[in-house]
Protein backbone atom coordinates (compact mmCIF):
# COMPACT_ATOMS: atom_id res chain seq x y z
CA UNK A 1 0.00 0.00 0.00
CA UNK A 2 1.49 3.14 -0.96
CA UNK A 3 1.22 6.34 1.29
CA UNK A 4 -0.08 9.14 -0.36
CA UNK A 5 0.75 12.45 1.46
CA UNK A 6 -1.59 15.79 0.25
CA UNK A 7 -0.39 18.65 0.69
CA UNK A 8 -2.62 21.09 2.28
CA UNK A 9 -3.12 23.97 1.99
CA UNK A 10 -2.30 25.94 4.91
CA UNK A 11 -4.57 26.85 7.62
CA UNK A 12 -6.20 30.86 7.69
CA UNK A 13 -6.09 31.95 11.56
CA UNK A 14 -8.34 34.33 12.42
CA UNK A 15 -6.80 37.09 15.01
CA UNK A 16 -7.85 36.25 18.27
CA UNK A 17 -9.28 39.36 19.88
CA UNK A 18 -7.91 40.25 22.99
CA UNK A 19 -10.38 40.04 25.86
CA UNK A 20 -8.60 42.87 27.72
CA UNK A 21 -8.01 46.12 26.05
CA UNK A 22 -4.23 47.36 27.12
CA UNK A 23 -5.71 49.67 29.79
CA UNK A 24 -7.43 47.13 31.46
CA UNK A 25 -3.68 45.31 31.48
CA UNK A 26 -2.35 48.07 32.98
CA UNK A 27 -4.82 48.60 35.57
CA UNK A 28 -4.61 44.54 36.06
CA UNK A 29 -1.25 44.96 37.13
CA UNK A 30 -1.74 47.85 39.00
CA UNK A 31 -3.96 45.94 41.12
CA UNK A 32 -1.16 43.28 42.03
CA UNK A 33 0.99 45.87 42.79
CA UNK A 34 -1.29 47.30 45.12
CA UNK A 35 -1.60 44.08 46.78
CA UNK A 36 1.93 43.29 46.65
CA UNK A 37 2.40 47.00 48.93
CA UNK A 38 -0.53 45.90 51.03
CA UNK A 39 0.54 42.73 52.14
CA UNK A 40 4.39 43.48 52.78
CA UNK A 41 2.88 46.59 55.07
CA UNK A 42 0.65 44.08 56.76
CA UNK A 43 3.14 41.78 57.45
CA UNK A 44 5.60 44.37 58.58
CA UNK A 45 2.67 45.99 60.71
CA UNK A 46 1.88 43.10 62.49
CA UNK A 47 4.98 41.89 63.18
CA UNK A 48 6.21 45.01 64.99
CA UNK A 49 2.73 45.61 66.54
CA UNK A 50 2.54 41.89 67.70
CA UNK A 51 6.34 42.21 68.65
CA UNK A 52 5.29 44.96 70.96
CA UNK A 53 2.76 43.07 72.97
CA UNK A 54 4.32 39.46 73.05
CA UNK A 55 7.74 40.85 74.27
CA UNK A 56 9.25 40.95 77.49
CA UNK A 57 9.03 44.26 79.73
CA UNK A 58 12.08 43.63 81.84
CA UNK A 59 15.41 45.79 81.21
CA UNK A 60 18.09 44.26 79.02
CA UNK A 61 20.82 43.00 81.35
CA UNK A 62 24.06 41.10 81.20
CA UNK A 63 23.02 38.33 82.86
CA UNK A 64 19.93 37.79 80.48
CA UNK A 65 22.15 37.49 77.07
CA UNK A 66 24.12 34.57 79.25
CA UNK A 67 23.76 30.97 77.63
CA UNK A 68 22.06 28.72 79.82
CA UNK A 69 22.78 25.35 79.82
CA UNK A 70 21.13 22.61 82.05
CA UNK A 71 22.19 25.07 85.22
CA UNK A 72 25.67 25.35 84.74
CA UNK A 73 27.87 28.13 84.51
CA UNK A 74 29.69 28.07 81.04
CA UNK A 75 33.51 28.47 80.46
CA UNK A 76 35.83 27.98 78.21
CA UNK A 77 35.23 28.95 74.30
CA UNK A 78 32.30 27.35 72.22
CA UNK A 79 34.84 26.83 69.57
CA UNK A 80 36.22 23.42 70.48
CA UNK A 81 36.97 20.28 68.74
CA UNK A 82 34.69 17.41 68.74
CA UNK A 83 36.29 14.51 69.76
CA UNK A 84 35.86 11.81 66.62
CA UNK A 85 33.61 9.16 69.19
CA UNK A 86 31.19 11.48 69.19
CA UNK A 87 30.23 11.59 65.26
CA UNK A 88 31.14 7.52 65.09
CA UNK A 89 28.67 6.89 67.68
CA UNK A 90 25.46 9.39 66.55
CA UNK A 91 26.03 7.40 63.17
CA UNK A 92 26.00 4.15 65.04
CA UNK A 93 22.66 5.18 66.53
CA UNK A 94 21.16 6.62 63.45
CA UNK A 95 21.59 3.69 61.54
CA UNK A 96 20.60 0.87 64.28
CA UNK A 97 17.38 3.54 64.62
CA UNK A 98 16.73 3.45 61.20
CA UNK A 99 16.33 0.00 60.88
CA UNK A 100 14.68 -0.77 63.38
CA UNK A 101 12.40 1.69 61.59
CA UNK A 102 11.75 -0.98 59.47
CA UNK A 103 10.42 -3.50 62.21
CA UNK A 104 6.99 -1.91 62.81
CA UNK A 105 4.95 -1.82 59.37
CA UNK A 106 6.70 -5.34 59.62
CA UNK A 107 5.61 -5.91 62.83
CA UNK A 108 1.87 -4.56 61.82
CA UNK A 109 1.08 -7.19 59.20
CA UNK A 110 3.41 -10.18 60.35
CA UNK A 111 -0.30 -12.32 61.00
CA UNK A 112 -1.35 -11.94 57.50
CA UNK A 113 1.71 -12.57 55.62
CA UNK A 114 2.44 -15.87 58.12
CA UNK A 115 6.16 -18.07 58.81
CA UNK A 116 8.02 -16.65 55.78
CA UNK A 117 7.38 -13.28 57.36
CA UNK A 118 8.43 -14.25 60.64
CA UNK A 119 11.44 -16.02 59.49
CA UNK A 120 12.40 -12.64 57.13
CA UNK A 121 12.01 -10.71 60.24
CA UNK A 122 14.14 -12.99 62.19
CA UNK A 123 17.19 -12.83 59.79
CA UNK A 124 16.70 -9.16 59.37
CA UNK A 125 17.29 -8.82 63.42
CA UNK A 126 19.99 -11.20 62.86
CA UNK A 127 22.07 -9.18 60.69
CA UNK A 128 21.30 -6.12 63.20
CA UNK A 129 22.50 -7.67 66.17
CA UNK A 130 25.87 -9.36 64.12
CA UNK A 131 26.24 -5.63 62.74
CA UNK A 132 25.71 -4.67 66.78
CA UNK A 133 28.12 -7.21 67.95
CA UNK A 134 30.58 -6.04 65.35
CA UNK A 135 30.62 -2.49 66.69
CA UNK A 136 30.88 -3.15 69.76
CA UNK A 137 33.72 -5.87 69.48
CA UNK A 138 35.10 -2.88 67.64
CA UNK A 139 34.71 -0.36 70.47
CA UNK A 140 32.89 2.50 68.43
CA UNK A 141 30.18 2.64 71.05
CA UNK A 142 32.47 2.71 73.77
CA UNK A 143 32.51 6.36 75.36
CA UNK A 144 35.66 6.26 77.39
CA UNK A 145 38.61 6.16 75.67
CA UNK A 146 40.77 2.83 75.37
CA UNK A 147 44.25 4.74 75.41
CA UNK A 148 47.03 2.31 75.24
CA UNK A 149 44.97 -1.01 75.11
CA UNK A 150 45.39 -3.04 72.17
CA UNK A 151 42.21 -4.93 72.62
CA UNK A 152 38.56 -2.91 72.98
CA UNK A 153 37.50 -3.18 76.01
CA UNK A 154 41.07 -3.72 77.92
CA UNK A 155 40.42 -1.04 80.16
CA UNK A 156 37.64 -3.26 82.06
CA UNK A 157 40.20 -6.30 82.69
CA UNK A 158 41.46 -6.31 85.90
CA UNK A 159 44.69 -5.26 86.47
CA UNK A 160 47.00 -7.68 87.68
CA UNK A 161 50.40 -8.07 89.30
CA UNK A 162 52.20 -8.26 85.73
CA UNK A 163 49.75 -5.54 83.99
CA UNK A 164 50.68 -2.10 84.44
CA UNK A 165 47.78 0.00 86.69
CA UNK A 166 46.15 3.17 84.73
CA UNK A 167 47.25 6.21 85.71
CA UNK A 168 45.79 8.31 88.46
CA UNK A 169 42.69 10.55 87.65
CA UNK A 170 43.54 14.18 87.46
CA UNK A 171 40.55 16.22 89.63
CA UNK A 172 39.64 19.22 87.43
CA UNK A 173 38.40 22.75 89.51
CA UNK A 174 35.13 23.89 89.11
CA UNK A 175 35.10 25.86 85.99
CA UNK A 176 38.32 24.36 84.54
CA UNK A 177 39.14 24.23 81.13
CA UNK A 178 38.95 20.86 80.12
CA UNK A 179 40.35 21.46 76.65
Amino acid sequence: MIASFVMEAPRQVSPVPLLLGAESLHQEFATILVFLVFGAIFVVLNMVAIGRLIRSKTKYTEAKSTPYECGEPTFGSAFIRFDIRFYVLALVFVIFDVEVLFLFPWAAVLKELGGLAYAEGAIFVAILAVGLAYVWKKGDIDWIPVHGHKAPGGRLKATGPDTPSAPPAVKLGVGADVR
